[in-house]
């Protein structure tokens, strides 16, 4: 079930999918030795409409800590579909995997996803982000892109940030700040 204020053109999803693009030898790279699907949580996050007019993503949508977050603590998980065909036009579009083969593989939440890919970047909000992308391996060695807490707590109510990267700004325009 999506959560409260999930667009309704976008497919929610709660693990990623594959695309078509994906060989299958990369995806057993990805999947790594699967024990069975993890167990279903529900992230310490609120989909919230950005209301204040001086924000970059104002009348949009932003993710906001549900909860008080520890420092250094895993947020949510970036979930989407993977794949490894070019995507250049998404705006929510992550690198997961670059294989010694060539194969690039991102996960693209442009179309389906989950609240991660609310997350905003911190210029124009705040002097610094106070989460991180990480990419990771599950215990079982499956892939993946989570979101952490960085060095302080974030408080209930509170916008969790990220910074998009310089590569990101540097393929965009400038007077786009936010995912929207």
């Amino acid at each position: 079930m999506s959560p409260p204020r999930w667009p309704s053109q976008l497919q929610y999803l709660q693990s990623s999918q594959f695309h078509s693009s994906v060989p299958h030898v990369t995806r057993l790279t990805i999947l790594g030795n699967p024990k069975g699907p993890a167990a279903p949580h529900r992230p310490p996050v609120v989909i919230r409409p950005i209301s204040s007019t001086s924000h970059p993503a104002y009348g949009q949508y932003g993710l906001f800590a549900a909860k008080k977050i520890p420092p250094k603590t895993h947020i949510i998980d970036y979930i989407g579909e993977i794949h490894c065909d070019d995507r250049p036009d998404s705006d929510y579009d992550l690198s997961l995997y670059r294989g010694h083969d060539g194969v690039n593989v991102g996960i693209d939440a442009s179309k389906m996803g989950n609240e991660a890919r609310f997350i905003n970047d911190y210029r124009g909000v705040t002097a610094k982000p106070n989460a991180i992308f990480s990419d990771t391996k599950t215990p079982w060695g499956e892939m993946c892109m989570i979101v952490c807490s960085s060095g302080q707590e974030i408080k209930k109510g509170e916008e969790i940030l990220v910074s998009y990267g310089k590569a990101w700004w540097r393929a965009r325009s400038s007077d786009s700040l936010i995912a929207v």
